[in-house]
């Protein structure tokens, strides 16, 4: 039995306090002992009578931060409660009990030695020194006789309570602060969440008045109705029970005692959205019926941004960084950083490779380990931390297997943000190709200087080649075409139908040559000496030359062609000579590749923007796709397979050349059965000029021939019969002159001498000397030094012509001759002549 002792220390009343006696009568079972000392939400700390502790719990061991073995039998709970506190409980409670009580552990157990129950607070003092208030019970342990035998004291944080006291002393203050404050929202509703209260924190946050809202309305009517139903079906699923999507919504938790703060977007008046933190708490009565509920939101707009911008910012650092590793792993050198004592903090896969190492094997590591000369290596990273950067700095790394690489490297230092110096940034090299290159590559110039010689001489020899050529298939023509001139300017002037014969053959004359300098132009195009003279040219005209050149050979065939009918308004920049070429090249394959009694259609119409297009439509069988690729390649044979048609293979080729070089556009469209369309881009000009080409009709030749007897001497010198007649056709209308001729270089030197012309006409590929030779010997001989040479030849190749004039002529006139061109050239050379005329025999 214990004695309730009254608080004024007097005895009272003895009575059997059952209360004591059943918690004393627990003590005793194993279950209450189990609690206490398992239990981590209050410390239990047993001593013997001298205070000594003998038990310490896991919740002591919490609270205090002590493991029990640090103050078993060691200490006593006054060693770790607060000096002051032990000493002003041991004369409080002298002063209460009359009796001197020593500081230390017999003021925290006196009352409970006296079988007084005692509980008290006290400041706790945890092994790190911090402290914390504490509620503490103290019970005396007896043994069955009733003797002490040690105590008992279980302590709780006070924090908390110690917290809320002071928290309530100020809620007077805060309730008016909160709701004064401009700076958050307080709405407050009654328990069906119709709005009573509207601080002004949430007039301004959401733009409502306090009388917009009072007794109208929910908060969650101001809040995002999609978000309201998401977080009605989130609150469901967690606590298991059906939460309608709403105000409930919004207070659930709150309603049931839980602690809750979530985001959520309110809606202003206007309809602009801002994002808040909202607080919610249950307002409740004294009974603890809820009557209301108070949400205290806070605008996150800022905080929202400056995590935007956080994401933004680390996912930059995390792009940059990838994009930097990137960049170091892709690099096809091997490439490392060192600190500034030359040892090694990073390097890339290539790296790796060149030493055999792995990164974390090199990264710690010399740099100079890893190559063969390590001095060398070791002075290579001074020479950079000295003069900043080095460029070309070859070594030879050895690998882990003893393979030794000749690499290049190329450095800099690198600093922080703070211009302070990180270390060397290096990449190196594999030079070992370059430098086995290096050793090949003058045998490989000496060789290609060889081939460039025969290369040189190659095109030294196909020029000649094209010279010749070019005079022997010219030769012939120039007869042809020299004769018809002669016929088409004679005096009296020819008959109707022989004029009209006479134009057929020098149009089919001059359209001949043409074809001839097709095999030509191929060379000259794919050697790149062929020279254009691009001017505006008038597309009506060329097609109507065109048309009557083409007729004949259309009508021959049996196929009807078709040119525009209308005016054809268009100038543009071209070579007339060679768009005409390129034109009557399209037509003639047209017409030869056509089907019995076919027909060809000429168009002419505006393409795209400054462009006209001229087509060329066949009736022909067409060609497949695979067929039509190789129209455009030199030498094919497309559609002579048959043997039916004739032709070189490479008037296609340049033709696209031609187009090509005069800024055009030239393309085929065929589809097998339906014939062929083959068109030509052309660039159009607003500039029309009036164009005068080779190829216009002949005018009569009107010579100014001087009265009186005295003859002026013209030599030719000409092996070619018919060209040698066409001159004395020539020149046999003028009264002034007389023609000497000769059939070889020799032959004209003897004549030269022995008459000394005025003027000599002279044709380059002689037999015995030619006549570049026969030149010079006339020059070396005082008596024919002065003669002025005019070269008439069918070399007519630019380097033919330059190669002419360089040997001294006066000027050079290929074949065929244009009457009116060799009589203004004859003239200019008499005119140069400086011999007095002499009398006729």
């Amino acid at each position: 039995m214990v004695q309730k002792v009254i608080p004024n220390g007097q005895p009272g009343t003895v009575e059997v306090i059952t209360e004591i006696q059943r918690q004393e009568a627990l003590l005793k079972t194993g279950a209450l002992q189990n609690a206490i000392l398992n239990s981590a939400n209050f410390s239990s700390i047993a001593t013997d009578e001298r205070g000594v502790i003998q038990l310490f719990n896991v919740g002591a061991e919490r609270m205090l931060g002590y493991a029990a073995a640090d103050v078993v039998n060691k200490i006593t709970p006054a060693d770790i409660s607060d000096p002051q506190e032990v000493i002003a409980r041991a004369a409080a409670l002298s002063g209460e009990l009359a009796t001197t009580i020593t500081p230390g552990f017999q003021a925290l157990v006196f009352k409970a030695s006296r079988g007084i129950e005692d509980i008290y607070e006290l400041t706790y003092i945890r092994k790190d020194g911090s402290r914390f208030p504490a509620v503490v019970s103290v019970t005396a342990l007896r043994n069955d006789k009733g003797a002490i035998i040690g105590y008992l004291l279980i302590g709780t944080d006070n924090t908390a309570r110690k917290r809320a006291e002071e928290a309530l002393l100020k809620a007077g203050a805060l309730q008016a602060a909160i709701f004064n404050s401009a700076n958050f929202s307080s709405i407050a509703t009654d328990e069906r969440g119709v709005i009573q209260i509207f601080n002004v924190g949430a007039e301004r946050m959401l733009g409502y008045a306090a009388a917009d809202v009072v007794n109208k309305i929910t908060p969650a009517d101001i809040s995002d109705p999609q978000e309201v139903v998401a977080r009605a079906a989130a609150l469901s699923a967690e606590l298991s029970t059906t939460i309608t999507p709403g105000f409930q919504a919004l207070v659930f938790k709150a309603s049931r005692g839980i602690e809750d703060i979530y985001e959520l977007t309110y809606i202003r008046k206007d309809g602009s959205r801002f994002p808040a933190v909202v607080s919610v708490t249950a307002l409740r009565d004294p009974h603890g019926a809820v009557i209301g509920y108070l949400l205290i939101g806070t605008d996150n707009t800022a905080r929202k941004q400056v995590e935007a911008e956080q994401q933004k910012l680390d996912q930059r650092l995390r792009d940059q960084q990838f994009y930097t590793r990137s960049l170091i792993e892709s690099n096809i050198d091997a490439i490392m950083t060192t600190d500034p004592l030359g040892i090694i903090t990073d390097v890339n896969k290539q790296m790796e490779a060149l030493t055999d190492c792995t990164r974390d094997e090199l990264i710690g590591a010399p740099f100079k380990n890893y190559f063969t000369d390590a001095g060398r290596a070791e002075a290579g990273i001074k020479l950079v931390l000295s003069e900043k950067k080095v460029t070309n700095y070859e070594l030879t790394a050895r690998a882990r297997d003893g393979k030794e690489t000749v690499v290049s490297y190329n450095a800099t230092t690198f600093y922080d943000r703070d211009r302070k110096l990180q270390g060397v940034f290096a990449a190196a090299r594999d030079v070992t190709e370059l430098k086995r290159f290096e050793q090949t590559l003058q045998q490989k110039n000496v060789e290609l200087e060889s081939a460039k010689s025969a290369a040189e001489k190659a095109n030294l020899a196909k020029s000649d080649f094209l010279s010749s050529m070019s005079h022997e298939l010219r030769s012939p023509l120039n007869a042809i075409l020299g004769f018809a001139q002669l016929m088409d300017s004679s005096s009296p002037p020819p008959l109707a139908s022989q004029k009209e014969s006479i134009d057929q053959i020098l149009k089919a004359g001059w359209h001949l040559l043409n074809l001839i300098n097709e095999v030509l132009d191929l060379a000259r195009v794919e050697s790149g000496i062929l020279s254009l003279s691009l001017e505006p040219t008038a597309l009506g005209e060329v097609l109507s030359e065109c048309q009557a050149m083409i007729e004949p050979q259309a009508k021959k065939h049996g196929i009807t062609i078709t040119f525009p009918q209308a005016p054809v308004p268009y100038f543009v920049i071209a070579d007339r000579t060679r768009l005409k070429q390129v034109l009557i090249n399209l037509l003639s394959n047209a017409i030869k590749y056509n089907q019995a009694s076919g027909t060809v259609v000429v168009d002419c119409s505006a393409s795209v923007p400054e462009r006209v297009r001229i087509s060329v439509k066949d009736s022909g069988a067409g060609l497949p796709p695979e067929k039509i690729a190789q129209l455009f390649q030199p030498f094919n044979r497309l559609g002579q397979e048959a043997g039916g048609q004739e032709g070189t293979g490479i008037g296609l080729v340049v033709a696209k050349q031609l187009i090509e070089l005069m800024g055009g556009v030239i393309g085929v469209e065929s589809t097998v059965g339906a014939g062929s369309v083959f068109w030509f881009d052309m660039v159009v000009t607003s500039e029309p000029q009036l164009h005068i080409g080779a190829s216009e009709p002949l005018l009569p030749v009107l010579v100014s021939i001087p009265a009186g007897p005295h003859l002026r001497n013209v030599l030719y010198v000409e092996d070619n019969p018919a060209n040698l007649k066409l001159v004395q056709q020539l020149l046999a209308r003028r009264t002034d002159l007389r023609l000497l001729s000769a059939g070889d270089g020799r032959e004209g030197i003897t004549l030269a001498r022995a008459y000394v012309p005025e003027v000599i006409l002279m044709d380059i590929n002689l037999p015995g000397i030619s006549g570049i030779e026969t030149l010079r010997l006339l020059r070396e001989d005082p008596l024919t030094a002065n003669i002025t040479v005019v070269a008439i030849s069918a070399n007519a190749m630019p380097r033919d012509i330059e190669k002419g004039l360089e040997a001294g002529f006066f000027s050079y006139l290929t074949k065929p001759i244009k009457v009116k061109e060799f009589i203004e050239v004859l003239d200019a050379a008499l005119k140069n002549s400086q011999k007095p005329a002499v009398l006729a025999a």
